[in-house]
């Protein structure tokens, strides 16, 4: 059973942006504790707030109202140098497009987060875990679009960052490649009890998640908790 222990909280949290005469409401009077350790999955199609909610939790855009919480520090009132440090000491981040550096090997990739990190695990056993033993001296150039994906995710996790987010993991493979990246995903959340969060406008993913925010219009529909997730093996979509 998954200890309630809340890691991250927003109260009331709003997202206003203006765009000469038009203000778009990006998200209104969010409140979400995020639980230590959790899988947690924040469904919605385009538009619905989830990227912005993302961002906001992982400290890369400010609300314009409300209040944010990382442990027992108000992360809502840091500065951007605060910010910074919070990104780099408590934040991993996987995107939909890799971001790998073209010259550098997965290894050498990983190696870039455990240079920043007080306590960085091994790069070496980060690539093992995501399955990619052996092809640690390959260039992105030498490995297909789910073995990239997966040095990202093994280069986010070897931070040993206390949240995981990860902004549509799977948006850019196929199927099958998808499935594969969130088996390492849930792995890594299951391992490690590092709290993950994935951001997906794919239904078929929630089932594997402790827990499912649906969005839309930039607001909460619907809270959904799965007692028993399934394994990213036996989803489809």
């Amino acid at each position: 059973m998954l200890e309630k222990n809340i890691i991250f909280s927003l109260k009331d949290i709003s997202k206003k942006y203006v765009m000469g005469e038009v203000t778009v409401n990006a998200l209104n009077n969010i409140n979400i504790d995020v639980y230590d350790g959790e899988f947690l999955v924040i469904l919605g199609t385009s538009g619905s707030g989830k990227s912005t909610l993302l961002n906001i939790i992982g400290g890369m855009d400010t609300p314009s109202s409300g209040k944010i919480f990382f442990k027992d520090q108000e992360i809502s009132s840091y500065n951007q140098k605060q910010l910074t440090y919070y990104r780099r000491e408590h934040i991993g981040f996987v995107f939909q497009f890799y971001n790998l550096i073209p010259i550098l090997t997965a290894k050498e990739n990983v190696d870039m987060a455990t240079e920043i990190s007080k306590n960085p695990a091994d790069s070496l056993e980060m690539l093992d875990m995501v399955g990619l033993k052996g092809k640690e001296n390959n260039f992105p150039s030498q490995l297909s679009g789910g073995e990239q994906q997966r040095v990202a995710v093994a280069r986010a996790a070897a931070k040993r960052p206390e949240i995981l987010l990860c902004d549509e993991p799977t948006g850019a493979l196929d199927y099958n490649t998808g499935k594969k990246v969130l088996h390492f995903l849930q792995k890594i959340n299951s391992e490690t009890k590092t709290t993950l969060i994935i951001i997906t406008h794919n239904s078929g993913i929630a089932d594997i998640a402790n827990r499912v925010i649906k969005m839309r219009d930039g607001e909460i529909k619907e809270i959904i908790c799965n007692e028993n997730p399934v394994s990213a093996e036996d989803i489809s979509w």
